[in-house]
């Protein structure tokens, strides 16, 4: 005697924290031993109730077990028809190893083609790993899961380097060089294939990882050893800069200013809600989760930052991401400031200042949504700089009173 059925999360990873996905596994049990076949699918407990459900998906999903249900009894049937002892190794072989089911044979561009849309994140996170999709189809050399090598991982390390930025029109039509891929780029490219590998392995679909080979530390980060900042001249600057109303940069201007006082990402602007924040003493508070990682931090808005909402209605400027670093090149040159304007930046500038003036380490990184104070320290080694450059202007001043 014989039966089947589907167990979700036989190994409790899903209880563990709501965030991780159980496994879906066929359970086979022969004269009351029980055997496990990996269907290569997992889901979320708010998704499983006997079935699939609350997935736009689901339907789908649903559909396909029961194909790998239906292949499973299939292929014990045989054995009993020809009186043989039920092996469950041979039919697990049998099932997804033996035939041209796609649970088994999709590529892995097919694999993650199917896999990118049902990543739970943001949509802007999401584009990120589309783009890597589209970078490994133009790349043509990784498209099955036979081809992830470490030396193919290379290849693609080398021709991610020669691969131009996108230019505009305008510098096209100057006859500008186009500019390569940065570090910083090619590593993030590396950081998401990573992750869909180690996805991949969680599902059963690979059961080696090329980077494991690949030493800590061997495709550069890109990333500056100096965090940069803007100093509190440069940031009035910009508080006191008074664009067209309406235009573009008016609208980046404002945007650039709130986060200056926030600390906000750009992608938690883009969700604010005043309705999550109450006055207390006379101070709009709230205690949220950031958008992209989903840690809980503490905003505060200051009188800047109310000066800003005021003009839209009680609602932060909006803007899209390309506009809205256009028109910070034009900020940027209307200021005179030297430093390349960007959305982060105003994030680091607001750590640095609220540090300069005395807040203290734990509870800026409660502003930040830092989970510990460690992501925070990098906002101190820039302090500690200031703090010598400090003494080096007041000790030329010694220079200079020197007698000749």
């Amino acid at each position: 005697m014989f039966s089947t059925r589907i167990v979700f999360d036989r190994r409790g990873q899903a209880e563990k924290d709501k965030n991780n996905e159980g496994t879906l596994e066929v359970r086979v049990t022969v004269d009351r031993k029980s055997y496990y076949i990996n269907t290569g699918m997992r889901v979320r407990a708010k998704h499983w109730a006997g079935a699939i459900v609350a997935r736009p998906d689901a339907d789908a999903l649903n559909n396909r077990l029961g194909i790998i249900v239906r292949r499973v009894n299939e292929e014990i049937n045989k054995f009993i028809e020809e009186r043989r002892p039920i092996d469950v190794a041979i039919v697990r072989e049998r099932c997804f190893e033996g035939t041209k089911e796609p649970v088994r044979t999709e590529t892995m561009l097919e694999w993650m083609k199917r896999e990118i849309p049902l990543l739970n994140m943001t949509e802007g996170t999401r584009r990120h790993y589309q783009l890597l999709y589209d970078r490994l189809v133009q790349f043509g050399k990784m498209t099955r899961w036979g081809d992830l090598t470490v030396e193919r991982i290379y290849e693609w390390d080398t021709w991610l380097h020669a691969l131009p930025v996108r230019q505009r029109t305008a510098d096209k039509q100057a006859g500008k060089v186009a500019e390569r891929l940065s570090d910083a780029a090619v590593y993030n490219y590396h950081k998401y294939m990573k992750y869909m590998i180690g996805r991949a392995m969680r599902v059963g679909r690979i059961d080696r990882n090329p980077y494991d080979k690949i030493g800590t530390g061997e495709f550069k980060t890109g990333k500056r050893e100096n965090l940069e900042y803007l100093t509190d001249e440069e940031m009035q600057a910009i508080v006191s800069l008074r664009p067209m109303a309406g235009s573009p940069m008016c609208v980046a201007r404002d945007l650039f200013v709130f986060q200056l006082y926030t600390g906000m990402s750009y992608s938690d602007t883009q969700r604010f809600d005043i309705r999550q924040y109450k006055k207390v003493d006379g101070v709009w508070t709230s205690n949220q989760e950031r958008v992209k990682t989903g840690v809980a931090y503490v905003s505060v808005l200051l009188p800047p930052v109310v000066e800003v909402l005021e003009r839209y209605g009680m609602q932060a400027p909006k803007i899209g991401n390309a506009d809205y670093n256009h028109a910070l090149k034009a900020i940027q040159m209307a200021t005179g400031i030297t430093t390349r304007l960007h959305s982060h930046l105003a994030r680091h500038s607001f750590a640095t200042w609220m540090l300069r003036n005395g807040v203290a380490m734990e509870s800026l990184a409660k502003m930040m949504g830092h989970t510990t104070t460690r992501e925070t320290q990098k906002y101190a080694k820039v302090t500690a700089q200031m703090v010598h450059e400090d003494f080096g202007r007041v000790a030329r001043l010694f220079d200079d009173n020197k007698p000749q």
